[in-house]
């Protein structure tokens, strides 16, 4: 049992029985009255999300989890397939589970997953990834009007709003959380 006050992104908590993780947390210190925690949990099977408001001297069940690193193999448009890089077990984990971070992954990398009774609970994301440009209309000359940027595709399938300079092939570096181009990166 842990303090709400405790509560971290990331943490993995039991409620009504179910597993949870802590999506989003906000710390709140009214003028008035005792401080609180708004907290947003996901539920990794079902995807279902809890949004729950406690005092920070208010105990919740945190659970033990263990954290493997799994290659991401596929997606077969019902599933993410992975392997483990230890002992090469194949598993999948339904896309509803984790539908945001359907663009996020590229195939063959390998991702950080948080394990709970063998179940996966979340996968781990870098906070910045390198992705390739498949899709990039031509810039016009002139056309900086419109604050110049542009929308592309990535490898991925992820769409990103970048400048207009950046063409067909190029990488670039990409915030995971934002979804936000950051630079473009030299090959």
């Amino acid at each position: 049992m842990i303090k709400a006050g405790q509560l971290e992104k990331g943490m993995a908590l039991l409620i009504k029985g179910a597993p949870y993780v802590v999506v989003e947390r906000e710390f709140v210190n009214p003028g008035k009255g005792s401080a609180f925690v708004r907290a947003k949990l996901k539920s990794p099977s079902t995807g279902q999300v809890l949004r729950e408001t406690m005092k920070t001297q208010d105990s919740v069940e945190d659970i033990t989890v263990e954290d493997h690193d799994c290659q991401y193999l596929y997606n077969d448009g019902e599933s993410y397939h992975f392997m483990k890089t230890d002992n090469f077990d194949q598993f999948e984990i339904p896309l509803a589970s984790f539908e945001d971070y359907q663009y996020l992954m590229k195939d063959g990398e390998t991702y950080r997953i948080t394990f709970w009774e063998n179940k996966p609970l979340d996968i781990i994301i870098p906070f910045k990834v390198i992705y390739e440009v498949a899709e990039a209309e031509d810039a016009i000359k002139g056309d900086t009007v419109t604050g110049a940027t542009k929308v592309v595709t990535t490898e991925t399938g992820l769409k990103v709003r970048v400048p207009i300079f950046i063409k067909q092939g190029e990488r670039i570096l990409v915030n995971t959380e934002t979804r936000e181009y950051l630079e473009r990166v030299n090959k």
